[in-house]
């Protein structure tokens, strides 16, 4: 397959889609090492140049095999994040079990919450040697939620210095709100931002803190979850469907139902129409997407492939569906 390369853009080099590595750590349910090689290649050729993964995905599984696959390719043709705040440390004990959150791996570390200085640097180094990489493009601090002022007085300033020391690229935040990603923008030095699940085409809540503020800050911000944990990912909703990694409430399954009526009226897809929403925004740098092997891969770069017309958000906003046009 002919390799070429997608739109970048400006400040960090992202390209417009995304590969989200969280299956690589064999999220729900095991994804081989052949799986995850053939999910990276197949992006690759179809010109995804960024990656992003995280300590947290399968105990370091994930940041392993995302190494594994891309140590062989240029180094400076790709953008790598990982994230910090969770350190990983050994648990023979619980061996035996499986990880308690979600990955179907061996519980054979813990996760520690630490936002300090050194537990930062920790992370850094330990992904380091778990991908093999010679640096970390970008560093994001991950589920800060109920850890503000650790992050805020103690971790941004850590990145911020390995920052001008060179050994992280952009630096900022990984979140599954928004308002306190726009704090974040509003009172550190960060560079770019990575809000899941609240910038959709079924809710659009970041649009009125954290886009606008980025923007006018020169922030740009990545939009992941973007299928709100599955519910968006069929062309035509499930009763079954996921929402915010849990069963979707009846309401919002019947929303996502109606939304779909409407892409099909304008021959579009409801996945198709949910990357493409995502990417009108004008601070939004980078769309990640979640693939588990080369099939999946594929279908989301001809999902972001698709042509979307514009009179579909205004179909969508004149039926009360979308918020923001």
């Amino acid at each position: 397959m002919r390799t070429h390369a997608l739109p970048r853009r400006p400040a960090i080099g992202l390209t417009e889609l995304g590969f989200g590595a969280a299956q690589g750590g064999n999220l729900y349910r095991a994804t081989t090492d052949e799986e995850f090689a053939a999910a990276v290649d197949t992006a690759w050729a179809a010109g995804v140049r960024y990656f992003d993964t995280a300590p947290h995905y399968g105990l370091g599984l994930s940041e392993r095999r995302l190494g594994g696959a891309l140590r062989h390719r240029p180094r400076d043709e790709y953008v790598v994040s990982t994230k910090v705040g969770r350190l990983l440390e050994p648990s023979p004990q619980n061996a035996h079990q499986r990880d308690p959150e979600g990955f179907d791996v061996p519980a054979s570390h813990r996760r520690v919450w630490d936002f300090s200085r050194d537990g930062v640097r920790r992370c850094i180094e330990a992904s380091l040697e778990r991908t093999g990489l010679d640096r970390i493009d970008i560093v994001y601090l991950h589920d800060p939620d109920d850890h503000w002022e650790q992050a805020a007085a103690e971790a941004v300033p850590a990145l911020v210095e390995l920052r001008e020391q060179g050994v992280v690229g952009a630096i900022g935040a990984g979140m599954n709100q928004s308002a306190m990603l726009a704090r974040f923008v509003r009172e550190t030095d960060v560079d770019v931002m990575m809000c899941a699940g609240r910038y959709t085409l079924l809710e659009q809540g970041a649009a009125d803190d954290l886009l606008p503020l980025a923007q006018s800050r020169g922030v740009g911000v990545v939009i992941a979850g973007v299928y709100n944990s599955g519910l968006l990912s069929r062309d035509h909703p499930s009763a079954d469907a996921f929402y915010n990694y849990q069963q979707a409430p009846s309401e919002l399954i019947e929303r996502a139902r109606r939304i779909a009526e409407v892409c099909d009226a304008h021959g579009v897809t409801l996945p198709q129409a949910a990357l493409a929403f995502v990417r009108r925004h004008p601070a939004v740098v980078s769309t990640v997407v979640g693939v588990r092997n080369g099939t999946q891969m594929a279908q989301t770069v001809r999902r972001s492939a698709a042509v979307v017309p514009d009179e579909l958000w205004q179909s969508l906003a004149s039926a009360g569906l979308l918020a923001s046009i």
